[in-house]
C-alpha cells in the first residue's frame, strides 16, 4: 500500500507540474486533456443455480492524461498512463491483481519537411504493486522491473490522432531488484545483475479514430529489436482502448494488451479488461 500511495503522490505531482507550466506558458502553446475511469464487474450465483459459477467482484481504475506542446516548427507530445485493478472471488481470502501499469511517453520533434520531424523519444514503464506467481511467490514489485527507452529518429505526424516514430538508434535499460536475480535471470537481467542494457531499433505508432458517434478506439504499438542479441526476435507491445460513451459520466470500456518480450517469456501474453463504470474527461 505504501508503494501505491507513493505512486499516487507521484501522479499528482506530475499533473500539478504540467498545470503550472500550462498556466505560465499560456494555453495557445499547450493543450491538455485526460480521462479517468472506474470500472466495475460483478457476477453473483445462488446455491440453486444449476449452470454453476463462482460469485466474484472486480474493479479497475484508469488514468490517461495527455499534455502536448506545439509552437511553430516544434512539437512535444506527452502521455501519462496509470492503471490498477483487483478482483475478489467468493470463498477466496485473497484478492488478485488484474491490472497494474505506470507509464510515461514523451516525444519531441522539430519539423524537417512536410509531415516529417527530427525527433527524440523517451519511454518509461513499471508497475506499482507486488506481482505473484501461481504459487504466491513474489516475482515483481514497484520498479522491478522498470523499462527505459531513449533514442533519436524521425517522426511522421499527420495529426494528433495519427503518427509513427522511427528510431534506429534506441538505448534500452531494464532494471530489477537484485533479490529477483539471486538464483537466476529475471526479465532478461542475468543472474547476479540488477540491470540489462540493450541497443537497437524502435518503431512507435499511435492511431485513434471513431467507429461511430460516442465510440472511440485508441491504438498504440511499440516494436523493438535488440542489435546486440538476436535482432531477429522483435519485442511487441500492442495496446487498444475502446471507450463507448453512454452519457457524459457513464461508459463501457474495453482494454486489450498483447505483449511478446523475448527476454521475459518467449510467448504472447494477452490481457483483456471489460467493464461498465464511471468515466470523466478533463
Amino acid at each position: 500500500m505504501k508503494k501505491i500511495a507513493f505512486s499516487v503522490v507521484f501522479l499528482f505531482a506530475m499533473l500539478s507540474a504540467a498545470a503550472q507550466e500550462t498556466a505560465t506558458d499560456t494555453i495557445k502553446y499547450w493543450t491538455k486533456k485526460g480521462n479517468i475511469s472506474l470500472l466495475f464487474n460483478q457476477s453473483a450465483y445462488n446455491k440453486q443455480w444449476l449452470g454453476g459459477g463462482t460469485s466474484n467482484i472486480a474493479g479497475n481504475f484508469g488514468l490517461n492524461y495527455d499534455f502536448n506542446y506545439k509552437k511553430e516548427d516544434i512539437v512535444w507530445d506527452n502521455k501519462f498512463i496509470l492503471a490498477y485493478g483487483l478482483t475478489k472471488i467468493k470463498g477466496d481470502e485473497k484478492t488478485a491483481k488484474t491490472d497494474d501499469r505506470l507509464e510515461l511517453n514523451s516525444l519531441w520533434g522539430k519539423k524537417a519537411k512536410g509531415q516529417w520531424y527530427y525527433s527524440m523519444f523517451f519511454n518509461f514503464k513499471t508497475q506499482m504493486d507486488t506481482g505473484l506467481d501461481k504459487n504466491d511467490d513474489k516475482i515483481s514489485h514497484f520498479f522491478s522491473p522498470a523499462y527505459f527507452q531513449l533514442g533519436p529518429g524521425m517522426l511522421w505526424k499527420k495529426s494528433n490522432n495519427l503518427s509513427v516514430n522511427f528510431s534506429p538508434a534506441t538505448a534500452k535499460l531494464i532494471v530489477v531488484h537484485p533479490h529477483f536475480t539471486e538464483f537466476g535471470p529475471s526479465f532478461g537481467v542475468l543472474q547476479g545483475d540488477s540491470t540489462r542494457f540493450e541497443f537497437g531499433a524502435s518503431i512507435t505508432a499511435y492511431y485513434k479514430f471513431n467507429i461511430m458517434t460516442n465510440v472511440s478506439v485508441e491504438n498504440r504499438l511499440n516494436l523493438y529489436s535488440n542489435y546486440l542479441d538476436n535482432p531477429q526476435n522483435v519485442d511487441v507491445d500492442y495496446q487498444m482502448n475502446v471507450i463507448m460513451k453512454i452519457n457524459k459520466y457513464l461508459s463501457a470500456n474495453v482494454a486489450v494488451q498483447a505483449i511478446y518480450d523475448d527476454n521475459s517469456i518467449q510467448a504472447v501474453q494477452v490481457r483483456e479488461v471489460f467493464g461498465l463504470g464511471v468515466n470523466y474527461g478533463f
